[in-house]
């Protein structure tokens, strides 16, 4: 369940594009209802909860934070990428990291058996261009 967290984030991402277009007349409602609209309340805000904040393994120790969250073209939230160097633009070192290996305990992101020697010794990640 709380993975669905992250789907229902991928489908604000999503739409946030299409909510912004002004309507045309005679086109057809592409917002949300109300229903809808309840639902994205309760659900996380990238901006807010996830990226940016950080990662925990099972043992309590930060490894990382959150820089992005990669949607597939099938509109799935797929990959975290996660920066597992330091603080340093210099020490940057971004790990993609499968979604559904992150949980959400006690209010922290946790990636269970992570450590960031392990991180750091992944191959790093880089955009496409």
């Amino acid at each position: 369940m709380k993975n669905s967290y992250l789907i229902v984030l991928a489908a604000l991402v999503i739409a946030a594009p299409a909510l912004s277009h002004a309507q045309v007349a005679g086109s057809t409602f592409v917002g949300s209802s109300y229903t809808e609209l309840r639902d994205v309340a309760v659900g996380w805000s990238a901006k807010r909860q996830v990226i940016g904040h950080p990662v925990y393994n099972d043992l309590n120790e930060r490894v990382g934070s959150i820089d992005d969250i990669i949607v597939t073209q099938d509109k799935s939230v797929s990959y975290a990428i996660i920066n597992a160097g330091g603080f340093l633009a210099v020490a940057k070192h971004d790990v993609a990291v499968p979604v559904s290996r992150l949980k959400l305990i006690d209010d922290k992101l946790v990636l269970a058996g992570a450590t960031k020697d392990a991180l750091k010794a992944a191959p790093p990640f880089e955009y496409a261009n």
